[in-house]
């Protein structure tokens, strides 16, 4: 299975907007990312009359839909899955596995990204490899500012990453 990198932080802090920068830079390098949001929500991608919904409705333990370009599957959990357990729903196909929204538990290593404005960080020192922010903290994790997703980038590739894994040096 690919590395797990969790990317967490207060409501607000800018977790997906930075994301979005990290993702562009570390794919640009050649690397296959995938990535897993966490949301406290209810979430839905099947929409009442479609043939999955119906499917569902009907009785089916889960669904599958399936384009040229894309599959979703919608399945049914009876409890809050780990980290670990959809991380190995990707299978071996991705060079790492970007999280959003898992602060809490897990053995994944963690990024945090902080605002002077949100107060105090969330800082889980056990997972804690690095804290993305607008000030300077007294903590032992890497800092990196707010506008460093190349750094970040870097701080991931050299602990997570083998270079010879890209794509083209096979």
């Amino acid at each position: 299975m690919a590395p797990v990198v969790s990317i967490v932080g207060k409501s607000g802090s800018g977790k997906t907007t930075f994301l979005e920068k990290l993702i562009r830079e570390i794919s640009s390098r050649g690397y296959k990312i995938a990535t897993i949001k966490h949301t406290h929500h209810d979430i839905s991608f099947d929409q009442p009359g479609k043939d999955s919904w119906r499917h569902a409705q009907a009785g089916a333990a889960a669904t599958m839909v399936s384009s040229a370009s894309q599959i979703q599957i919608i399945k049914p959990i009876p409890k809050d899955v780990t980290l670990e357990e959809l991380a190995h729903q990707f299978g071996e196909e991705y060079d790492l596995i970007l999280t959003e929204g898992f602060s809490a538990g897990g053995s994944t290593p963690k990024i945090e990204i902080h605002r002077q404005e949100a107060n105090l960080p969330l800082l889980n020192p056990e997972n804690l490899i690095a804290i993305v922010t607008d000030e300077l903290l007294k903590v032992r994790a890497r800092q990196f500012s707010l506008d460093d997703f190349k750094g970040v980038a870097d701080f991931i590739e050299g602990k997570y990453l083998k270079r010879g894994n890209r794509p083209g040096n096979q």
